[in-house]
Parts: C-alpha cells; structure tokens; sequence
C-alpha cells in the first residue's frame, strides 16, 4: 500500500516526509539505502560515486550536462543517513519497530511552487526503493501524473 508524503514549512523553507514500514531490520535495510549500487536505481541521477563517511561526496549528473555532488553530512549506521544536495537537505532515518523498521525520508528545499512534482518524484522513487529493499525486479509505475494531481490536492 502506497503511503503518501506530508508536507509542512520547516525553517523557512519547506520539507516533504514519506514514512514506510519495512519487516526487515534497520541493518539490512541501511545497507540496501547506502549500497552506491542500489542507490544508482532508486535515487535521481546518482552515478553510484559514494564516499560514505561524514563530510564524504555523492556524485550525480543529470544526464544533460550536468554534473553535481552532495556532502554527507550525518551518517549513524545503522540509523541515520544525512546530505545536503546543493542547497537541499536529504534525511533518511531507520527506527526499530516490532518485527522491522520505520523508515523516515524527509527532503528540506525553497520552491514551495514545485511541491506536487517533488512530492510526486520521491513517492514513485521511495515505491522502487521498497521493491529494492523486497528484493524485486524494479518496475517503475506509469503513474506520475496520477500523484502530481494527488498531491496537488492534497498540498493545496
């Protein structure tokens, strides 16, 4: 079941949060989150060049000439996995709970006019992560425009 993102001022910015269950541990899970491999599939133009230590690099390239890269900024294995992608901020966390774990994503940005479409990105983005943490094949959904509208709705 699709668990859909909140959306709320943080600082004077804006912050969107997904939540999911996994029934795995926060271990196994971290692991799959921070693999450079896995990461290149669920997250927006990663190149799978990770330095996985606070103050280490996340390289991405957009694929249109674009090349950037994040700084870590908060890394607690097995819990707390923090960056800062140009100027947003990227917190995942893991708690323990029951039988796995509840998994926090929250992304911290300025352009409150782009809520659906980032809303709508991370939603389809944390779906493939989930299939990933599964072990499933990635299917991505043909259903952007669905959870643009959705959270459209929802944010407004």
């Amino acid at each position: 079941m699709d668990e859909y993102g909140k959306f709320f001022p943080s600082n004077g910015r804006y912050a969107l949060q997904f939540e999911r269950f996994f029934p795995f541990s926060c271990e196994k899970v971290f692991q799959v989150i921070t693999d450079p491999e896995a990461f290149t599939k669920w997250y927006p133009f990663a190149t799978g060049e990770m330095d996985l230590k606070e103050g280490g690099r996340i390289q991405f390239d957009d694929g249109e000439g674009a090349a950037y890269e994040a700084v870590i900024l908060d890394l607690k294995p097995p819990h707390v996995f923090n960056f800062r992608e140009i100027e947003d901020l990227i917190e995942i966390s893991l708690q323990e709970e029951n039988e796995g774990c509840r998994f926090f994503f929250t992304h911290t940005f300025d352009d409150q006019d782009m809520v659906e479409y980032v809303a709508a990105g991370w939603h389809r983005c944390i779906d493939v992560l989930e299939q990933i943490v599964h072990g499933q094949q990635v299917k991505w959904k043909d259903n952007a425009s669905e959870l643009r509208e959705t959270y459209k709705k929802q944010f407004s």
